[in-house]
């Protein structure tokens, strides 16, 4: 009876918000009807935190697709994972003079000194997951700081995994303290999990760009202390379990079995490619990642234009392996006509 309950309310959350992976596709774009005309020749640079993240690397794709259909150049500078390199990414986009600055995937706090001249040479700034406040005049000088509710994300990945265990799972959850909203994403995790009658096991705060190395030993570790009693993950990143796999194979546990991980952010398509085929991943909490891009490339727009942000929020979807069933692609891509809605703003 509990499980039912349990799977009523996480059903009920998702028609609510509107973001059921099947829903969405079909739902017309909710995003900006009017706003500036398209401002000519303009050059931008991507600042991306790290492109081995499927995130960031989604967001990028999206940006130079829309930066194509508006007529702008893009330039994209790979902060390769550490804050040394994302420090070094500023000054090397400085150097460039850009008409536009997009913050892709890192907390504006952590290069505040860095943007700092951004700021002084009056270069627009936008961004995808800069910190907290999501829309317009997000700290740091930014324009508009694009993503889904951090907080609808985390809960949603939660309910999921109290319906999946049954109301009583033995979770961990791994983010990742770099960040600001990773932190925020994962407290509200483990406020979700404990408040509905299940159990945080361990809390694990270990970078997302050191995954690849960390994730091994960190797997077998946390098997060798837990057992059987760790029925499920909670992770801020899919990156998270692009690692976790192997470990867990190794141990004899199969795809499909405990723990049942599931990720509150992004949805790349090694994600979507593990949860079709029940290797170690049951769901993420997906973010229509190229549909961002293009609200990235709008919001420049309207900043060099002199013009409001749009102050658009985009919905995420909860994507399982029955959801995928009806869908071929490994990205979260809504045909919703957003491509066209944008173009036609731009007069394109």
């Amino acid at each position: 009876m509990l499980k039912r309950n349990l799977m009523k309310m996480l059903l009920a959350s998702t028609m609510v918000m509107g973001t059921s992976f099947a829903a969405y596709a079909a739902e017309t774009f909710d995003g900006p009807t009017t706003g500036p005309k398209a401002a000519a020749g303009k050059t931008i640079v991507v600042l991306a935190a790290d492109m081995k993240n499927g995130g960031i690397l989604g967001v990028s794709n999206g940006i130079q697709e829309a930066a194509a259909k508006i007529g702008w150049t893009v330039k994209v500078i790979d902060g390769a994972g550490s804050v040394a390199g994302r420090t070094a990414a500023v000054g090397q986009a400085l150097a460039l003079k850009p008409d536009g600055l997009v913050i892709n995937g890192f907390d504006a706090a952590e290069q505040q000194a860095a943007l700092e001249g951004v700021k002084s040479a009056k270069i627009p700034m936008v961004s995808w997951h800069s910190g907290p406040k999501i829309g317009c005049d997000a700290p740091g000088g930014i324009f508009a700081n694009v993503s889904t509710d951090a907080m609808d994300v985390s809960k949603k990945a939660a309910e999921w995994a109290l319906a999946d265990g049954g109301g009583k799972p033995g979770v961990v959850i791994f983010t990742d303290s770099t960040y600001t909203i990773a932190i925020l994403k994962a407290a509200k995790l483990k406020e979700i999990i404990e408040a509905g009658g299940g159990k945080v096991l361990q809390w694990v705060d270990t970078p997302i760009a050191e995954t690849s190395t960390r994730m091994g030993p960190l797997t077998t570790t946390l098997l060798q202390k837990y057992g059987k009693d760790w029925t499920h993950s909670l992770a801020i990143n899919d990156l998270y379990f692009d690692f976790m796999g192997p470990a867990l194979a190794a141990a004899g546990v199969d795809g499909r079995a405990n723990p049942h991980n599931g990720s509150a952010g992004d949805g790349s398509e090694a994600a979507f490619q593990r949860i079709r085929t029940g290797q170690y991943q049951s769901v993420t909490v997906a973010e229509p990642l190229n549909l961002q891009g293009w609200q990235l490339v709008d919001e420049m727009n309207r900043a060099v234009s002199g013009e409001k942000c749009s102050g658009y929020v985009t919905s995420p979807a909860l994507v399982t392996e029955e959801g995928l069933k009806t869908n071929k692609g490994n990205t979260f891509d809504p045909q919703n006509g957003y491509r066209e809605a944008y173009a036609k703003i731009w007069g394109k």
